[in-house]
């Protein structure tokens, strides 16, 4: 009996013991992170005691690990530069200062101005030449001047010629320019980065242009690519004596715009195509040769592409009986926006009433309400 109590009492100590050494492997591991959480803070508390560094620029790289840096307040100084630093760095660049001898201790991030990728920035749109009616000419016109650059880029190398930089389409509202600009980038599998030329107009000296610089810096980062300017007249009108510093600051916008066309880094990828309803207001600068010295009218549609629009807007809608012709008739004036108003506004007609298809009353009922509806906007304009 006392031999078995013993047995007992040595087995609970061998399980406490295995207990306690359980215990001890998890507050030396628990201890192990405390360590390396303080060696953590002390470094930080370090690093946060620090001096601040200064903020300099690189004008140019000298032997021995030295170079010439220009201060934020515009001074310049010969200053030594850390070994690993060194082979890194390029005249231009954002670096960071020592307070005590300005010594160059780290590159800087370039800034980028986050509005510039806010604009509508489309990889390789869906949109191809099928989804555009009645425009064989112009399409022909940007296939050449843009689609065949932007995919045998090697081509104009090998003969030795620039290809175009700028292509600028003219016409009526609504007549698919943006749709056009959309189509050749599909097309070409390129980037599509859509800026509307009143967003460029910035309140700030100087906003306004390096949101041009930025935009180009993108389109090159995502090249090939296709940088559209809506309703460039914003920017582009012709330049007057004008003292009010608006004025001033759309000339400088539009003439950092020409810089980076006309600049130094070469667009390698990037096209530049620009829309506006009144070419007659741009500044003369933006249409000579090397800029947008491609001209592409874009017109209000006949009744063969106003066909052609009706059959490109009506491949996916549920239709019976309809006659193309009969409508492309009754259309007389009517852009390719309104035409597609026209058969969404047949869709909804079907819709409340019941049915999953158009007919050519729901046709003729949409025609008729829109130009009723444009008839009575413009009475308003000459009443």
């Amino acid at each position: 009996m006392v031999e078995s109590r013993d047995e007992f009492d040595v087995a609970a100590m061998q399980r406490k013991v295995q207990e306690l050494e359980i215990e001890r492997t998890k507050l030396e591991a628990h201890a192990f992170q405390l360590q390396r959480k303080y060696a953590e803070l002390l470094r930080e508390l370090k690093r946060l005691k620090q001096p601040p560094l200064m903020v300099g620029f690189v004008v140019e790289l000298l032997p021995n690990k030295m170079a010439i840096v220009r201060h934020t307040n515009g001074n310049q100084f010969v200053v030594p530069v850390v070994s690993h630093v060194y082979p890194k760095l390029r005249p231009g660049m954002k670096v960071a200062l020592s307070q005590h001898n300005l010594a160059v201790l780290d590159i800087l991030p370039e800034e980028k101005d986050l509005r510039a990728r806010a604009f509508e920035v489309i990889e390789k749109p869906p949109v191809r030449y099928s989804d555009v009616g009645g425009l064989e000419k112009q399409i022909q016109e940007l296939r050449d001047v843009v689609e065949l650059p932007l995919k045998q880029p090697d081509l104009f190398r090998e003969i030795g010629i620039e290809p175009p930089k700028g292509v600028l389409l003219y016409g009526p509202p609504g007549t698919g320019k943006t749709l056009l600009a959309k189509a050749v980038a599909g097309e070409s599998e390129a980037t599509f980065i859509h800026v509307v030329g009143s967003e460029l107009v910035q309140k700030f000296i100087g906003e306004g242009a390096k949101l041009v610089r930025e935009v180009f810096k993108l389109a090159r980062e995502k090249a090939p690519s296709i940088i559209f300017i809506d309703e460039i007249d914003a920017i582009g009108g012709r330049r007057t004596d004008s003292e009010s510093g608006g004025d001033r600051e759309i000339q400088r916008t539009m003439i950092q715009l020409l810089a980076e066309m006309d600049g130094f880094k070469p667009l390698e990828g990037v096209v530049v195509i620009a829309a506006t309803n009144r070419p007659d207001v741009l500044d003369p600068a933006l249409l000579r040769p090397g800029r947008f010295d491609r001209l592409v009218y874009v017109p209000l549609p006949d009744a063969e592409a106003r066909k052609e629009i009706f059959r490109v807007h009506l491949r996916r809608v549920k239709s019976r009986d309809l006659d193309l012709d009969e409508l492309a008739k009754l259309t007389s004036g009517f852009t390719g926006a309104d035409i597609r108003a026209v058969v969404t506004e047949a869709g909804l007609r079907a819709v409340k009433e019941g049915r999953n298809y158009i007919t050519m009353e729901d046709m003729l009922f949409a025609i008729n309400r829109f130009r009723v509806k444009a008839e009575r906007e413009l009475s308003k304009h000459f009443r």
